[in-house]
């Protein structure tokens, strides 16, 4: 119970940030928030595979709890850490940047360990969150990949991994391309939102 009110009361934090950015006349680097307790099956499994007791999952296995921000481009994910890293509601314990050192899978995104604090009847409790920050085509990439090693509990055939390895480099290009022309997909967006807006008043 603690790990799910630490998602939720994230993802309503994150999602409020992701509002003040929409008000404001500014960018918002947040596209959307999503957040997950990890299933009883998959912690038994990981637990296993890890050789970690199940009497120490609270200290060794750091993503019962998940959270998720995706991005629009790249530049976006260091605006939201730098956010991450000014708040004072939990600390950070661990950084991972698999954004610019890749997994040898081709996985890319930026991992943030959190203790966040819950209030619950019994007092306050310290859990640990991990808090993935990634683009559009990173989090495509990687649902994909997910779904894959699900299917062949973790061993995918060598021709699925080579073109999952080319389709990261792919996700990689696009996230570069669409940064070259980042200003103007932004105006585009502001162009749009500004329509939208006129058409509600009228």
């Amino acid at each position: 119970m603690p790990y799910k009110q630490a998602v939720e009361e994230l993802k309503v934090k994150l999602k409020g940030l992701r509002e003040q950015y929409q008000r404001s006349s500014n960018h918002t680097p947040i596209e959307f928030v999503t957040g997950r307790v990890k299933p009883i099956s998959s912690i038994v499994d990981k637990a296993k595979r890890k050789n970690i007791p199940l009497n120490e999952l609270e200290d060794k296995m750091q993503d019962l709890a998940g959270v998720r921000i995706v991005t629009q481009f790249v530049e976006d994910i260091e605006t939201v850490i730098k956010l991450i890293r000014t708040r004072t509601d939990f600390d950070i314990i661990e950084e991972r940047d698999y954004v610019v050192e890749k997994k040898p899978s081709g996985y890319r995104s930026y991992h943030l360990v959190l203790r966040y604090p819950v209030q619950t009847i019994e007092g306050e409790k310290k859990v640990l969150v991990e808090l993935q920050v990634r683009t559009l085509a990173m989090n495509f990439w990687a649902t994909i990949e997910h779904s894959l090693n699900y299917k062949y509990s973790g061993e995918i055939p060598e021709d699925i991994k080579m073109r999952l390895m080319r389709a990261a480099e792919a996700a990689f290009k696009l996230d570069e391309e669409m940064s070259i022309i980042r200003d103007e997909v932004r105006d585009a967006q502001e162009i749009f939102i500004q329509k939208q807006e006129q058409g509600r008043k009228l």
